[in-house]
């Protein structure tokens, strides 16, 4: 690829892009500070900001005392020069938020999907329908969306962007996204629901700034994201971090892959394993909330564990402890991650009492001990991920359009 030659145009470009960047992370800022931070001089710096202004970018936000004269202009990144969506799609409803440019959720919104089969739903419809509801909860058209994530259950193609295959949502299939970016008309990419909890890990989460951690995601169905250099591996065909096919000691290996819930290590921790458990050891359903990880029974099995932290079933604990860290270890001898996350219903009801003993058990049969943490973000963290993706999207658009 031919290497493009350092302009005046490109420099400004390249300036403007890092003054943002710093505008977002730590502003705001006078122009004297942004100079300083980016090595940029105040004539330079001031011409960079009146170039921002005129395109709607930054504004004044409020103003600094010092020493003599008058106070300095504080700038900052104006919230509504872009706008991202992002979705959780599930069998039976529809989480949609609305984030402005700096990150902040303007809206949220869940819709309730109808009762008909899922083979005869219509992916645009649905999308489309939850779209406009979180637009309109955000006073926002749709037209102001610059980029949209939508997370699904799932393998997604990493070539293509289109789902190759899910189990719970069948009429989400190859072709969907084209139907999808023509039906919406603007930007649009689909990814697996795990990877976007990742990724929402590392930008607000346990593993906050780490470049290299897992997601074990554990509940009625359980999933793996991967982080690796700070970019998630997806695998040559999408399908890395199916964690719930690993073969495991004990378990039959499935004769039919096609066979939903028959992966070795689904059968050892899955929901009807973790309810079998339960039943073992007296324990009852909890309370039954919704953490907000999934449906179809997540809820469920995240009750009994809860059930268990709040009672001190230390036995059901440990015994679950022990069939997670299979799992967790057979992770960590081939990718040696150091850090992970415990999310999903499972992950987030056991908590530290559940982090601590899969740590535990992990560091006896694994020449490597990585440290096991719960997950750390609140509400939504497949739909936090997917409004982090599409903010990546929409400030590379953005800011790299501004001379």
């Amino acid at each position: 690829m031919p290497r493009r030659p350092g302009t005046p145009r490109l420099l400004r470009q390249l300036n403007d892009r890092a003054a943002l960047e710093l505008l977002l992370s730590g502003g705001p800022l006078t122009r004297a500070e942004l100079g300083e931070r980016t090595g940029l001089s105040k004539v330079t710096a001031g011409q960079l900001l009146s170039r921002l202004q005129e395109r709607e970018l930054v504004s004044v936000v409020g103003e600094q005392a010092g020493g003599r004269g008058p106070n300095a202009a504080l700038y900052g990144v104006v919230p509504s020069c872009a706008y991202v969506a992002g979705l959780d799609v599930l069998p039976d409803r529809i989480s949609a938020g609305i984030a402005d440019i700096t990150g902040e959720l303007v809206a949220e919104v869940t819709v309730d999907l109808p009762g008909e089969p899922d083979g005869e739903q219509d992916p645009v419809r649905l999308v489309r329908g939850a779209v406009r509801r979180a637009c309109a909860a955000a006073g926002i058209t749709r037209s102001r969306l610059r980029s949209f994530v939508i997370g699904t259950r799932g393998v997604v193609d990493p070539r293509s962007g289109d789902v190759s295959f899910s189990l719970d949502l069948p009429s989400w299939h190859g072709g969907v996204l084209t139907e999808l970016r023509r039906g919406l008309g603007i930007p649009v990419a689909i990814e697996n629901d795990v990877n976007l909890a990742a990724l929402a890990e590392r930008e607000c989460g346990a593993a906050f700034g780490t470049d290299d951690f897992v997601l074990v995601w554990a509940g009625v169905g359980q999933g793996l994201g991967v982080m690796l250099g700070g970019r998630l591996h997806r695998g040559f065909t999408g399908g890395a971090g199916e964690i719930g096919w690993l073969p495991v000691p004990g378990e039959p290996l499935p004769t039919d892959v096609s066979e939903p819930q028959s992966g070795s290590f689904q059968r050892l921790v899955g929901g009807d394993a973790i309810t079998g458990l339960a039943g073992a050891y007296g324990l009852g359903g909890g309370d039954g909330r919704d953490s907000g990880d999934g449906g179809n029974g997540g809820n469920a099995v995240g009750g009994y564990v809860r059930t268990a932290v709040a009672e001190g079933a230390e036995g059901f604990l440990d015994e679950l402890a022990g069939r997670l860290a299979v799992g967790v270890a057979a992770v960590a001898v081939v990718l040696d991650p150091g850090l992970i996350v415990l999310g999903g219903d499972v992950g987030r009801a056991g908590g530290p009492a559940l982090a601590s003993r899969v740590e535990e058990a992990v560091g006896r049969v694994c020449p490597t001990r990585p440290s096991v943490v719960v997950t750390e973000v609140e509400g939504n963290p497949v739909l936090r991920g997917a409004l982090v993706s599409a903010l990546h999207q929409a400030r590379e658009e953005v800011f790299s359009d501004t001379v």
